[in-house]
Formats: structure tokens, sequence, C-alpha cells
């Protein structure tokens, strides 16, 4: 009974010694494009964080920066998170994971979003990305000429459709050859 109780009191002084020592806080470092985009997708993610016992200010910090749109910014921004011994970078699109990726090889950088990460360059490999890029990519250039097949089979006799896309989307040119690829195929007008 005794070695028992000792034990018991050599646990409680020992976990009172963890107790008193001051927790490292943990510094997210996060580089998106506007704080306007930004507002919306973060939500999840700051909730997500609280769930599992994290809450900003108290044992988990988050810095954010924007590129607003300047992409020259992108590599000031990400070199300032090095210069700040963040824990883990998160990118919001392509251009501020490659930024990430060349300056760091230490630091986690996990892609919240971005094109196709393989063809980019930013990762060797989706089931093996390598180096300390994870995170989440579109690897979905061939669902736009699957989606306008998908068109076609809801409207047979569709002859003419529209393809919106924005020029300073890292994906565009290839999401472009591929939807012209599948109308020709398809003879439907682009």
């Amino acid at each position: 009974m005794g070695i028992v109780a000792l034990g018991i009191t050599f646990a409680l002084c020992g976990a009172a010694a963890d107790a008193q020592q001051p927790k490292k806080v943990a510094r997210i470092c996060y580089l998106g494009n506007t704080v306007s985009a930004t507002a919306e997708v973060i939500k999840p993610f700051q909730q997500r964080l609280r769930e599992i016992g994290y809450v900003e200010g108290q044992n988990i910090t988050i810095d954010y920066r924007y590129f607003e749109g300047q992409i020259e910014r992108l590599q000031n921004l990400a070199a300032e998170f090095v210069r700040l011994n963040c824990d883990v970078i998160v990118t919001q699109g392509t251009e501020a994971a490659e930024a990430a990726k060349n300056v760091t090889k230490t630091i986690p950088v996990v892609m919240a979003f971005g094109a196709d990460a393989v063809k980019r360059g930013i990762v060797a490999d989706l089931a093996r990305p390598g180096g300390n890029i994870t995170g989440l990519t579109n690897a979905g250039t061939e669902l736009c000429g699957k989606r306008l097949e998908l068109l076609k089979e809801t409207v047979p006799k569709l002859s003419r459709a529209a393809f919106l896309w924005s020029p300073t989307n890292p994906n565009a040119a290839d999401e472009v050859k591929e939807v012209e690829a599948v109308a020709r195929f398809l003879r439907v007008g682009l």
C-alpha cells in the first residue's frame, strides 16, 4: 500500500511539474490572396482548430498575410514567415504554395488549395509528395472536358457552349485545351 501511495504521489508531483512548464504556443502562418477571399474559407479552419482544442491567442497564433493579387510580393511574404519561425505555413493558391516552396525546405507547407501540384512541380507525386509540402490540389483539368461531355449527354441537341475561364488561373491554359479538344470531338461550338 505504501509503494502504491508513493507511486501516485510521484506521478502527481510529476504532473504538477509538467503543468508549470510553459507550453509552446504554436504559430501557423497563413498566406492568401485577399482578406475578402479568405474570410469565408478560413472560418471552417478556425472552427475545426477550436474543436480540437486550439484557441487563437491562448495556445495558437495565426499570422495572416495577403498578396492582394500582386504575385511579385509572394516571395517576400513567404520569407517573412520563415523569419517568424512559424511551425507551419498554410497557403491559398498555387502561386503562394510555389513561393513557400522556394523559401523553405524545412517548415511544413500545407496547400489549402492550388492548381495541379505535380504539373506545376510543387510536389513530386500525389501519393508521395516528398519534401515538406502536402495538402489539397486541383488535379481535375480533365474534368473540364468531362463536364462538357455530361452537358452534351443531358442536352443531346447542344450545338454551342460557353466556357468561362480566367487567364490568371494557373490551370487555365490546360483547361482550355482540354475543353477545346472535347468540344471538337463532340462537334460542339465553343
